[in-house]
């Protein structure tokens, strides 16, 4: 296939009973098929053309994840347009006004809960024309609901159905599809322009990782505007014929939050996609759920947690060896345990893929335990974003899968040398899912791309079994004063997940005299800690008593601590910062994935980087921690 316009017209030919997308507007989930959803991308489309809508025009979409959704970007390309997909995360007054201009989007597709931004900053916008209202509320100057929009396209298909068609059947496999914006963590967020063919030849490539049946459901909490939720979601799902499920949205964030538990236990989905806040927060209820069951449960559960880790390995080699002699007493934990947490998620859940961001082996292993693994896999936007994953047939815990199809790949030294097998570089690769550049930035494009390799800006390594192992980016490792590199998310994970003190760390050394830390403490563990020696938060013992558990907690990953083993202890940090408030999304400390935006950390603490290089700065226990 050639083209998204291909790939769902022969799905629709193929599964046109079959539903397609299920959506919750408060009575429940309904479905529309295939067939259904092609009907309203014609009218959608048929409406955006009497609306004047050309050729090469951009066409920002901001909107919740919705039938909408997917119904407006088809009829965007139907058209022979180009989807700007937002994030319904970002802010009017910088963000989205930044990508609406750098864009020139001349057309704006929104949801009512999305309105009010894009009303702000109209007057900022000169070339924005009008803006399609995908709910009925009362619309303002150059506003229009769907409503009307669908009557024109009603009209316009009467009279010029083959004017729409035309359009539809010239479209190219490097036409563009997408302009979909980076999270902008060091400068000016960069366009990616993603063609038709980009998309399409990605999603067969991931089809040749695994196959999804017909009947399978996925239930999709990530915004659908994410390279990852987009193809693998929307696209993936497509290509086989399965059912997409949005998540169903609340009055407020929170609401929309506690839908997710109710929304999966009526979808009972077969697949989901995770990032690893995603992960960590569904293992914390899990755990949490065992522990009110009492003590006696508890230890059954980490009992047979710990058995199931011995027979399963490192996926790879589950049950061979003596393993196969745990094969029975999993099989028993699994009916008496595992699967009653398995009906928390519905009950048809064979497995999540996980991306976005690295997943720790130890969730890896917590997930696959209980039958329902995390399939850890890599990618980028700028990739379409598939490379890599592991699948149910073959998976190493711990990696990020093996390659997909018809992509080439290579490790690369400083130099651009290939490497051999084993060895560390920089993961670059070649392929049809590899971006046209992006808009409107030449330099960076050239940067980027190389004779024809997309350069990740991520080192990694292939073992001998073929896996890809990915440790990180470049542009975050730890490089020492010698020039030693190493890659600081696994020991900022390793602290988080192994100290219920810490809530967020980030490692930072530039070729620096020594590594220093910014920690987030966990503020209400160290108040109770505080109350419970019956001393005051704001006196200077409390203050002191909290710093020395910080430095105590930190003290067990040094040499000769139970936890020295889980980095070099060279990468210790000599001097650590005590944060005065935690890494968000609100202060743009993290991104959409909820990943550590490193460059701002740095800019936004400046001051208490600096104070750490300094003879006060190495003692913890000092009066800017205090503070």
């Amino acid at each position: 296939m050639q083209t998204i316009i291909e790939l769902f017209e022969t799905s629709v030919k193929k599964y046109g009973d079959n539903p397609f997308m299920f959506e919750n507007n408060g009575e429940g989930y309904t479905s529309l098929t295939y067939r259904e959803i092609e009907t309203e991308v014609y009218r959608f489309a048929a409406g955006l053309l009497a609306n004047g809508v050309k050729q090469g025009d951009r066409v920002a979409l901001l909107s919740e994840g919705r039938n909408d959704w997917l119904i407006a970007e088809l009829a965007i390309l139907y058209c022979g347009a180009i989807n700007v997909p937002l994030s319904v995360k970002l802010d009017a007054e910088i963000d989205l006004k930044f990508r609406l201009l750098h864009s020139g989007s001349k057309y704006m597709i929104v949801s009512k809960h999305q309105i009010e931004k894009i009303r702000s900053i109209v007057s900022l916008l000169p070339e924005l024309k009008t803006t399609f209202v995908l709910d009925e509320i009362a619309t303002n100057k150059n506003e229009m609901p769907k409503s009307v929009l669908l009557q024109k396209g009603d009209e316009f298909l009467g009279k010029n159905r083959n004017a729409l068609l035309e359009i539809k059947n010239a479209i190219g496999p490097n036409d563009m599809a997408n302009i979909s914006y980076t999270s902008g963590t060091t400068a000016d967020p960069k366009g990616i322009i993603l063609s038709h063919l980009n998309y399409a030849c990605n999603v067969e490539q991931a089809a040749s990782l695994m196959v999804i049946p017909e009947h399978y459901r996925t239930y999709t909490i990530l915004p659908w505007d994410h390279a990852f939720a987009h193809t693998c979601c929307l696209y993936s799902f497509m290509y086989y014929g399965g059912g997409v499920a949005a998540q169903q949205v609340g009055a407020t964030p929170i609401e929309t939050l506690k839908n997710i538990p109710k929304n999966i236990k009526e979808i009972k989905p077969h697949i989901m996609m995770s990032v690893p806040a995603l992960a960590k927060s569904f293992r914390k209820n899990i755990e949490s759920g065992i522990k009110a069951k009492g003590k006696t449960t508890e230890r059954l559960f980490n009992f047979a947690l710990n058995t199931s880790y011995r027979y399963q390995g490192n996926g790879w080699d589950k049950g061979k060896g003596m393993r196969f002699l745990l094969k029975p007493l999993v099989a028993l934990f699994d009916k008496i345990l595992y699967s009653k947490i398995r009906e928390g998620l519905g009950g048809n859940l064979k497995f999540f893929i996980g991306g976005g961001a690295l997943l720790d082996t130890e969730l890896q292993r917590f997930y696959y335990a209980l039958g329902m693994p995390m399939l850890q896999g890599y990618g980028l936007s700028e990739a379409a974003p598939v490379i890599s994953s592991n699948s149910l047939a073959k998976h190493k815990l711990g990696s990020s899968g093996f390659l997909v199809s018809d992509l080439e790949l290579k490790i690369v030294d400083g130099d651009g040398n290939e490497v051999p097998v084993g060895e560390k570089g920089e993961i670059i690769c070649k392929g049809n899912n590899v971006m046209l550049g992006y808009w409107n930035n030449p330099e960076a494009t050239a940067t980027t791309i190389v004779d024809g390799w997309l350069h990740t800006g991520d080192m990694g390594y292939l073992d001998d079994d073929g896996f890809l192992y990915v440790l990180g980016r470049f542009k975050s490792l730890l490089i020492a004063s010698d020039g030693e590199k190493y890659s600081p998310e696994g020991i900022e994970e390793a602290i988080v997940d192994n100290s219920t003190w810490i809530d967020q760390a980030m490692f930072h050394n530039n070729q620096d005299p020594y590594t220093v830390a910014l920690i987030v403490p966990n503020k209400m563990a160290l108040k109770e800690l505080i109350k419970s020696n019956g001393l005051s938060i704001d006196s200077e013992e409390g203050k002191v008593l909290a710093l020395k558990k910080i430095e105590s907690e930190l003290a067990r990953f040094k040499p000769g601590g139970d936890l020295d083993n889980l980095f070099p202890s060279r990468w210790f940090p000599a001097a650590v910062a005590i944060m005065p408030e935690t890494f968000n999304e609100e202060n743009k400390l993290l991104n959409f994935s909820l990943k550590m935006v490193r460059g701002k950390i740095e800019t936004y603490f400046a001051e208490e980087m600096k104070f750490l290089f300094s003879p006060q700065g190495k003692q913890i226990i000092n009066d800017v921690n205090k503070t």
